[in-house]
Parts: structure tokens; sequence; C-alpha cells
């Protein structure tokens, strides 16, 4: 079963954030099942305003509180993380950006990971690129090429949802290839070639 953490920093209930962590998630069972057929995966969600008081303590006193170390476990024992923040003033949120603060700097080595943000308008759609990726390199995270940036008009005409619609798909199936490919993921080992005894071996130049 391949586990996939879906971390969302939405500030807001309902949330665009959290919509679009859940659009992602589908996108990514969708390709993962279409590449292993008979498949399971199984999605975590890891809401951080409910915690965001236990993060900023765990800031101030290194000590996580029962909901923090609870997001913290979903988030080290995942196959995969989906990482989804709203952007303000061109830069993520401090929730978000807290929540990695108190990881331990080895949980996401070799992690695969999707990253996507949500804004206002399309001038914050370099956070990803400028904001995030180097947080997650520093935690060596193997993050997906595709980052999925949603503005407020692309929840709107049905062209702009469908822009949207296509680079969630695609997001999908780079984290699909990304897990498939994970040096954290066991390697099968049922497809070895058959081995065959050195006596047989001899056997044969007789002939």
């Amino acid at each position: 079963m391949t586990t996939i953490a879906v971390v969302s920093a939405g500030l807001s209930e309902p949330s665009s954030t959290r919509l679009l962590a859940d659009r992602l998630a589908g996108s990514a069972v969708a390709a993962i099942t279409a590449d292993q057929p008979g498949g399971s995966v199984d999605v975590r969600h890891v809401e951080l305003r409910p915690i965001a008081h236990e993060i900023v303590d765990a800031m101030l006193t290194g000590f996580a509180a029962p909901g923090l170390a609870a997001a913290q476990a979903t988030v080290l024992e995942a196959d995969a993380v989906v990482f989804v923040t709203p952007v303000f003033t061109a830069g993520v949120s401090g929730l978000a950006k807290s929540f990695l603060d108190v990881l331990d700097k080895d949980a996401m080595t070799d992690v695969p990971v999707l990253l996507a943000a949500t804004g206002g308008t399309a001038r914050h759609s370099l956070a990803i690129d400028h904001a995030l990726r180097p947080v997650f390199a520093y935690l060596r995270a193997a993050v997906v090429p595709t980052g999925v940036f949603a503005a407020t008009d692309d929840w709107g005409s049905p062209e702009d949802a469908a822009a949207l619609d296509a680079r969630i798909r695609r997001a999908g199936v780079d984290l699909a290839w990304a897990i498939r490919s994970s040096r954290r993921t066991p390697q099968r080992t049922d497809a070895l070639p058959e081995t065959v005894d050195f006596a047989s071996l001899l056997g044969g130049l007789g002939h």
C-alpha cells in the first residue's frame, strides 16, 4: 500500500488551499492505481490550522503537543507528501513554514513531494519556486518537477478551470512516477533472472 500525506496550510474554512490539496491527492491516486492495477493508496490529511498554536509552542519550547506530534508522524510515515500553502505578499504562509521548521531536519530525505500553492493573483505564482523549493531542497526531499499554483481566477471560467485541471493531472502523474522510482520504496525482486548452478553450466559444455 502507498501512503500519501496531504498537508494543507489553509487559514479559512472552507479553504481553496484544502480544495486544491484534495484534487491533487485525487489525481495522484488515479495515476498510481493506473500504473499499479490492484494497488491501494491510503491518503492521510494533515490540516495545520487546528494545530497552529501547537506549532508556535513547539518553536518556543522544542516540545510537540499531541496534535502536532500526530501530524509529524503522518508525514514521517508517508511514502509521499502533497504540500499546499496559501501565498501572501509573494511568500508562503508563516504557518506552513513554521510546520516545516519544527520537523526533524532528516524527516523528508528522499521523500517524493508535490508542491502547490493558492493565491489571489497569478503574480504570486513564482512563490513555489523561489520560496518553497529551496526549503524542500534543504530538507533533501525529492520534489517533483510540476508545481501547481491556483489563483482565484483559475476556479472561474471554463478555460481557466480546464487549464488548472491539466496541471493537476500532470502533477499527479509526476508524483506517481516519483513514488515508483523513489529510493525509499522497496524494489521488487521477483523479476530477477533464474540462477543456474555451476554443474549444469559445465554439463552444457559437452554438447
